[in-house]
């Protein structure tokens, strides 16, 4: 069980550390801006609070104090979720609002950690087991401690939960409505950390053992620390991950009408705008070429495309939805088209004056989207028989 607690505050403090090394990256350009500044704040707090929380779990004494490792792990935490709602108020709140409220947390934060400190060396906590800091072990003092402790780590949660979702709507940018809605979704995470570890603490203070479902606050925390990170740093990686996303797809839809464009190619060796090549630095270029290609070839075969044949999708397109089976017929008719232009077959009932079952070539996305479709029904024919 520690050493499920111990990966987990690694992982933690691991994301930590990388969303603190991202952003320092910025600093020359952005070091002047005090949202910057104050989000660096809070990531150091955040690698502080993990660090401390991982020294804790290897050695009870830390400068020669017992237990100070997690001492100093709470009283950071709590300046850490102080700090991270006042990266929301400068994200989302106008400059006296943010001003008038930061000092209210900053307020709240120095009582809290005061009020810590104070109960944990009331309580002995230099002289007690760590064990006693995990579950209370029924010490009134000690669990007057770490209850405060739940308590200064819920409020924020709470607080930021609720102001998220207006304050998303209200963002002009859409890095800043993403870093908002995952922010909500990190303190509905770390809320059910609290949750969680108010249960380990009461259960334990009733003497009831709930066995290794005191792992889920340990686990809520590490997932709740790492898509905090997320958040705090999606604004500057986000576009750019988008791009990258973006591009992969283009990428796959590029390999996938590969099979399709080369028997179109094959039969119309007319339709190749220029000669091709390996490079996919001009993606988007080739993906459009592509399409085109595939387009021009598909409106040589039509001579050749019987509308009155049969088509036999097997179980696979008997199973598809609407768009797949239509989808199967396309890519039926593509090959006995391209059979009909080879033995030079021209049907009576062809289809010379038609043009793509009347799909809508203006949107490309969506264009792609289909042919792709039709590429992959063409593929699985063509292995099938």
């Amino acid at each position: 069980m520690n050493t499920t607690r111990t990966v987990c505050f690694a992982i933690a403090a691991l994301s930590s550390y990388a969303a603190l090394v991202y952003r320092l990256g910025q600093v020359r350009r952005s070091w002047r801006d005090n949202a910057y500044r104050t989000l660096v704040i809070t990531l150091l707090l955040q690698c502080l609070t993990f660090t401390m929380g991982a020294v804790a779990m290897g050695s009870e004494s830390f400068l020669g104090v017992g237990n100070l490792a997690i001492l100093v792990m709470h009283v950071s935490a709590v300046a850490f979720c102080v700090s991270a709602q006042i990266i929301l108020l400068r994200w989302a709140t106008v400059a006296e609002d943010a001003v008038r409220k930061t000092r209210y947390w900053l307020i709240t934060g120095i009582v809290l950690n005061a009020l810590l400190v104070a109960l944990f060396f009331i309580a002995d906590g230099p002289g007690r087991p760590a064990s006693d800091f995990n579950t209370g072990s029924g010490q009134p003092l000690v669990l007057t401690y770490l209850l405060v402790f739940i308590v200064s780590q819920a409020v924020p949660c709470v607080t930021i939960f609720r102001q998220c979702g207006p304050y998303a709507r209200m963002a002009g940018k859409a890095s800043l409505r993403q870093a908002l809605r995952l922010l909500s979704v990190a303190a509905v995470v770390l809320f059910l950390y609290c949750l969680a570890r108010t249960v380990n603490i009461l259960t334990a203070a009733s003497g009831i053992d709930i066995g290794v479902w005191q792992l889920a606050a340990s686990v809520f925390s590490a997932v709740g620390i790492v898509t905090l990170s997320l958040s705090l740093t999606i604004s500057s990686w986000g576009a750019p991950a988008a791009k990258l996303l973006e591009w992969a797809r283009s990428y796959r839809s590029y390999r996938a009408l590969y099979p399709l464009w080369r028997d179109l190619y094959e039969s119309s060796p007319d339709i190749l705008l220029e000669p091709p090549g390996a490079s996919v630095s001009d993606l988007d270029y080739r993906l459009h070429r592509r399409v085109i290609e595939i387009r021009d070839g598909w409106r040589d075969l039509r001579p050749y495309i019987d509308r009155t044949a049969g088509v036999s999708g097997g179980g696979a397109q008997s199973a598809a939805g609407d768009e797949s089976r239509q989808a199967f017929a396309e890519a039926a008719q593509i090959r006995q088209a391209l059979h009909a232009k080879r033995t030079g077959t021209i049907p009576d009932d062809n289809a010379d004056a038609g043009d793509f079952e009347d799909r809508d070539t203006d949107n490309f996305t969506a264009e792609v989207a289909w042919l792709t479709k039709v590429a992959s029904a063409y593929r699985r024919l063509s292995k099938a028989g």
